[in-house]
């Protein structure tokens, strides 16, 4: 997580969510290498081409992607959840320079000002318009998963065997293009310890966390739900399945070999990210973070803390004893009764 802070900047961090349609949910289960990956370039490029349009920000943005293929119930529900620093470079790397300023700029020099680059800030508290993001992740969405489909790159099976067909799946898209497909932005975070304090507790994370486990027995899984169309403490319940059900709902969310969770595009983009955001820095007039101090003698003779190899806490001695004398503390027993490792 250091190095995720050395990358932020001193700007407001929009929170972007792209959900695909239940219809789409239902064979991407069956295609997830495909249509996740459809998802991710669907949405990334639809946040890049609306947010470099003039009319809207005339920037060229970076975002971190994080695919999450689940609802709180663990049911199947693809989308992706985007982290996007408030602002960005003109598209071109350089920014309009007014005509004014250029009169002023040639009577001095006799040539017109070249145009410089500069940082594009959004409005406060404003990202882009959700609804053209909206029409147009629809568009190019659907456009891939046509294009998939004539590429033979889908896979169909069960009661959506009937889809193989270009005439079958055709008729089956047509509703969608007319539906509203669901962009959600977020407010944004309250500052760059809540980008790292949402990283840290999402990214790795799979289905469901340790701490909504609450029972496990033969009979059944108990853990806690949300539901999201209720306000409230009625918001909150619990669930219970079966051994075998509860298995299957986690599995439904392994994914692929060698397919990632987390992507970065735009000025993020792996290839060009710490050039840019040493730009990025440059035009904001901020100073990059200092470096870790340096470990003296002193302190690297001083014994390590030692760590929880589950948690990463720190552990703490609360006795000794010798070789082959039982130790006279007792742990209290935990309410928690197992353990799924899902980092």
């Amino acid at each position: 997580m250091e190095d995720r802070a050395a990358e932020l900047l001193p700007v407001p961090y929009f929170h972007v969510v792209f959900t695909l349609p239940a219809e789409i949910s239902d064979i991407a289960y069956q295609n997830k290498a495909v249509i996740y990956d459809a998802l991710f370039k669907a949405s990334s490029e639809t946040m890049l081409r609306i947010a470099a349009d003039p009319k809207h920000l005339g920037a060229k943005i970076g975002i971190t992607s994080v695919l999450h293929t689940w609802g709180s119930a663990m049911t199947h529900h693809p989308h992706v959840h985007m982290i996007v620093p408030g602002g960005g470079f003109s598209p071109d790397g350089t920014a309009p320079v007014s005509p004014a300023e250029s009169r002023l700029a040639s009577g001095k020099t006799g040539q017109p000002k070249a145009p410089q680059e500069r940082w594009i800030a959004t409005k406060p508290n404003f990202f882009l318009p959700v609804f053209v993001l909206s029409k147009l992740f629809r568009r190019l969405m659907l456009e891939k998963l046509t294009a998939a489909h004539a590429a033979g790159k889908l896979a169909f099976f069960g009661r959506h065997a009937h889809l193989k067909t270009v005439p079958a799946f055709t008729k089956f898209l047509a509703p969608l293009r007319r539906k509203r497909w669901f962009v959600y932005a977020k407010e944004p975070f309250p500052g760059p310890k809540a980008v790292l304090a949402y990283l840290s507790r999402y990214t790795h994370r799979v289905a469901i966390s340790n701490s909504r486990l609450l029972k496990a027995d033969d009979t059944g899984v108990t853990f806690r739900v949300k539901n999201y169309r209720v306000d409230g403490a009625a918001r909150y319940t619990t669930m219970t399945l079966d051994p075998y059900e509860f298995i299957r709902r986690v599995l439904l969310h392994v994914l692929p070999k060698g397919f990632h969770r987390i992507r970065h595009t735009g000025f993020l983009a792996s290839g060009g990210k710490a050039d840019n955001i040493v730009r990025a820095r440059v035009l904001l007039d901020e100073q990059p973070p200092e470096p870790a101090p340096v470990e003296t003698t002193e302190q690297a003779n001083i014994a390590p803390s030692r760590t929880c190899p589950c948690c990463g806490g720190v552990m703490h001695i609360i006795e000794t004893f010798e070789r082959g004398a039982p130790p006279r503390h007792r742990a209290e027993p935990s309410r928690i009764v197992i353990r799924i490792d899902t980092s």
